[in-house]
């Protein structure tokens, strides 16, 4: 009977990983916070809070899966810095493209160590409670809202400059508050900044390698302490189901932006909110 327990319950863990893995993978890339659905949608199964280890160890998946689906622009991106390196010419789109990712990734390094080392609390701090991601997705719809409204939509990824990647790096620092979502708030600020909504978005994948990258690695030393993550064969799946449905994710939405809208994010990411507070509400009522 003990057995038959055991792997019951290894089962249902197995099955809970497979399903993070798909919301991981289907919010890591969309403008809709994968921090706030990890955060919220197990809390509604009855799951409880998966914590920040799990969270660290599915995101591996969308690492993999977002490296994998541009590793041509990739290469041609370190291609030209080498280039640019030997022949000094910085003027070359892939080298620009390359100086303005790196230069991204300095805002949100220097704020996410002062964060470690002046916010001991920060993971369990009230920022990640659901009236608070509530809030945040709400401020958020309306912030994307304005960039669709207003956004010229003229500025293609080739005309990529230095500062793109400082104004968009100073706003992914947003993105370490749970519920605003890194994809979201730089495709919001690069719609607000005149970008085209495609090439905004791949500019978001690009910069995002690198800042997932990071703080994957700086979540990941808590992980193989934590009790969550005590079987092998959960965390396998679950990174396999975020790589997958990352890779989906990222390919729809690109194709998605070259003919339409970001309306449909507003909406949901409105109506996440409001529900969320309402559902809050009720079970602090009933509580």
């Amino acid at each position: 009977m003990g057995e038959l327990d055991e792997s019951m319950g290894l089962l249902k863990t197995c099955l809970e990983f497979l399903v993070l893995g798909l919301i991981q993978g289907l919010t890591e890339f969309l403008p809709i916070s994968s921090t706030a659905h990890l955060k919220v949608v197990p809390i509604l199964l009855g799951w409880g809070d998966p914590g920040v280890s799990v969270a660290a160890v599915l995101q591996l998946g969308s690492i993999f899966a977002v490296i994998a689906y541009f590793r041509k622009d990739l290469k041609k991106i370190l291609k030209g810095i080498f280039s640019a390196f030997s022949n000094g010419k910085w003027g070359n789109t892939d080298a620009r493209l390359g100086i303005a990712i790196f230069i991204s990734i300095l805002p949100i390094v220097l704020s996410g160590m002062l964060i470690k080392v002046f916010w001991v609390g920060y993971s369990e701090s009230l920022l990640r409670s659901v009236p608070f991601i509530a809030l945040t997705s709400i401020l958020m719809a309306s912030f994307l809202a304005l960039g669709e409204k207003f956004g010229s939509r003229i500025k293609e990824i080739n005309d990529v400059r230095p500062i793109d990647g400082l104004i968009i790096g100073i706003a992914q620092i947003f993105a370490l508050i749970p519920g605003v979502s890194r994809s979201g708030i730089t495709l919001t600020t690069a719609l607000i900044y005149g970008w085209k909504r495609d090439s905004g978005a791949k500019f978001s994948f690009l910069i995002g390698i690198p800042a997932i990258i990071l703080a994957g690695i700086v979540e990941l030393k808590d992980s193989f302490v934590s009790p969550e993550l005590k079987e092998f064969l959960p965390i396998i799946l679950g990174m396999l189901s975020s790589a997958a449905v990352s890779w989906l994710a990222i390919d729809w939405l690109l194709n998605f932006f070259q003919k339409n809208n970001s309306w449909i994010f507003v909406a949901y990411r409105l109506l996440f909110g409001l529900l969320l507070l309402m559902w809050w509400n009720q079970s602090a009522a009933s509580n």
